[in-house]
């Protein structure tokens, strides 16, 4: 691949991430979350470890909610009229994020939880 059409795809990607964070109301309440569990980290002087799960979890949402993101887009485009299919589609990307959603609660409440009692 040339240098050129390599560095596209990252700048493809990049505005990707963005259009996600722009468009997706969730995705500005997971920001939030994010940086409250950031700050706790910081300020409660969480161990590499314990942050490593924090930050994997982060990203995990992140990376949730972009791909739901674009699955809709695909279903709204493919799809002109209400299919059932377009439902589960869309319902199952959405219950990918609340997954990740959940794994992130439960990863802040083992980190944190010693700490806030």
């Amino acid at each position: 691949m040339k240098q050129g059409r390599l560095w596209k795809s990252f700048i493809f990607a990049f505005e990707g991430i963005l259009y996600t964070f722009r468009s997706e109301r969730n995705m500005h309440i997971h920001l939030v979350a994010a940086g409250a569990a950031l700050a706790a980290s910081l300020y409660f002087k969480v161990p590499k470890t314990e942050l490593l799960l924090i930050i994997t979890a982060i990203f995990l949402v992140f990376i949730t909610e972009m791909i739901n993101t674009a699955v809709e887009a695909v279903v709204d485009l493919k799809t002109e009229q209400y299919h059932p299919l377009a439902r589960v589609a869309k319902n199952v990307a959405a219950g990918a994020v609340l997954c990740a959603a959940l794994f992130s609660i439960v990863v802040a409440c083992l980190v944190f939880a010693d700490r806030l009692l």
